[in-house]
């Protein structure tokens, strides 16, 4: 709608600057959208916002003066944001009422935190009471095996894949609801499911995917 007025506008004879229909402003653009849809947690929305800024800047204010500080500008900026971000959204962890310490029965190997930039991990869960975590994949690739965990109730995975993917390994009993912002990238669910799933194990996926997939499979 914003962009049919603008374009209104500037076909009735309003001036407006040429960045406004530019790539970058999209990407800007994209990424308050996305941030607004989810409070502003999580990397992708702000690795957008950051992008689309820098080239923008390049292009239509310092006249491609920038192109040769972009890439390293680039760097530094992912690895602050990546050095002093809160470990995970933390929306995925259930704290007692005090809101301070997760609730009893709960440890460190109940939730997955990990971050893969040029590269890539594997992991395996091996907890019968998985509750979700935070995986973040930036020209890289994560596998998290989890077919030997178990969920009682439901846990919520929150993926960011920027030129990236992710692999999740999930029993097919399992009842897996995508919730994630797919942007020129899909989620698939590839599990042979032969009977119905069992609705007390739930796993949501939420995040942003962009240019990149989420691939759901399982052994059996």
């Amino acid at each position: 709608m914003l962009l049919g007025v603008v374009y209104l506008f500037r076909r009735i004879g309003i001036y407006i600057p040429d960045f406004i229909f530019s790539w970058q402003m999209f990407l800007i653009a994209l990424g308050v959208f996305i941030g607004v849809r989810r409070n502003f947690e999580g990397a992708g929305w702000l690795i957008l916002i950051l992008i689309g800024s820098i080239f923008m800047i390049n292009e239509f204010f310092v006249f491609d003066q920038l192109r040769r500080f972009i890439l390293p500008i680039i760097l530094i900026g992912a690895g602050l944001f990546f050095i002093f971000r809160p470990r995970g959204s933390r929306n995925y962890i259930q704290f007692d009422e005090g809101g301070t310490n997760p609730k009893a029965g709960v440890s460190g190997e109940d939730y997955v935190d990990t971050t893969s930039i040029f590269g890539g991990s594997k992991k395996k869960v091996f907890s019968k009471n998985f509750k979700g975590g935070d995986i973040t994949n930036v020209f890289g690739g994560s596998e998290i095996d989890l077919s030997l965990a178990d969920i009682q109730g439901t846990a919520m995975l929150d993926v960011t894949a920027l030129f990236g993917g992710a692999t999740l390994i999930v029993p097919s009993n399992w009842n897996v609801i995508s919730e994630a912002t797919a942007i020129m990238g899909e989620v698939k669910d590839k599990r042979i499911i032969a009977n119905q799933p069992e609705m007390n194990k739930t796993l949501v996926i939420k995040g942003t995917v962009i240019f990149g997939g989420i691939d759901i499979k399982s052994f059996k």
